[in-house]
């Protein structure tokens, strides 16, 4: 089955959607229901204590999950996030890190996920639940 999105398109939301300027996400491979961010580590993302702060993750998961679900659904998809959790298993330090995003049940109305983000090393890091809701 062919992507409803391809890599340009990606690449182009992650360069030109304002709300992602800050945190510099670079796309890192894709696949029918999956997506991968490079999430370059930035001074900014320092919390008090030196570790990356937990939002660069849950952002990084939610920005992972978004596009996943566009391989499904095409960049036009209206879906946007209705619940996420997420446990923090170890810090990053000054370090890039993966974050990988795959879509485990897409409804008619809720789509479900996990994400994953793991040191390039491949240490695991945060583990996140999302489900993201359809628009009508």
């Amino acid at each position: 089955m062919p992507l409803a999105v391809t890599d340009s398109e990606l690449r182009q939301l992650l360069s030109e959607v304002s709300f992602l300027e800050h945190y510099g996400f670079q796309l890192h491979s894709f696949s029918d229901g999956e997506c991968a961010l490079l999430v370059p580590f930035r001074p900014a993302f320092e919390r008090p204590g030196g570790v990356v702060s937990g939002q660069v993750f849950m952002a990084a998961a939610d920005v992972a999950m978004w596009l996943a679900i566009m391989t499904r659904l095409g960049a036009a998809d209206g879906s946007v996030t209705a619940e996420m959790k997420t446990n923090f298993l170890s810090a990053a330090r000054q370090e890039d890190f993966i974050c990988a995003a795959k879509i485990l049940k897409l409804g008619r109305r809720l789509i479900y996920g996990v994400a994953e983000c793991s040191s390039r090393e491949g240490k695991l890091l945060a583990h996140h639940t999302i489900t993201y809701i359809r628009p009508n």
